[in-house]
């Protein structure tokens, strides 16, 4: 079964505001499975529009991906997010098939 992963592109406008979001998905994180992959490391974007922090985190499965996002604990946090920053977040189902 194939791994699942949020990617996500951030623009954080209040940073000791946004501290709150980050202490509050640790726990919905964790129950869930989520590991990062990529958390706001240097980046260069030779195409198309970024955003100033870019996030990949990885979850056992796509069912636990969209579980995560839909529930209780990650919705309060994403609530403490979207007071403090704006962004783009897609949950994809990662690719178990044949490499070139």
């Amino acid at each position: 079964m194939p791994k699942a992963y949020w990617i996500g592109r951030v623009d954080v406008q209040d940073p000791e505001a946004y501290k709150a979001y980050v202490a509050a998905n640790a726990a919905p994180f964790a129950k869930y499975g989520a590991r990062f992959l990529v958390r706001a490391g240097r980046f260069e974007a030779p195409e198309g529009i970024a955003r100033s922090r870019q996030v990949v985190i990885e979850f056992p499965d796509y069912e636990a991906a969209l579980a995560c996002y839909r529930s209780p604990e990650y919705q309060a946090a994403m609530a403490l997010r979207t007071a403090a920053s704006i962004g783009d977040l897609v949950i994809v189902e990662g690719y178990d098939g044949p490499q070139p």
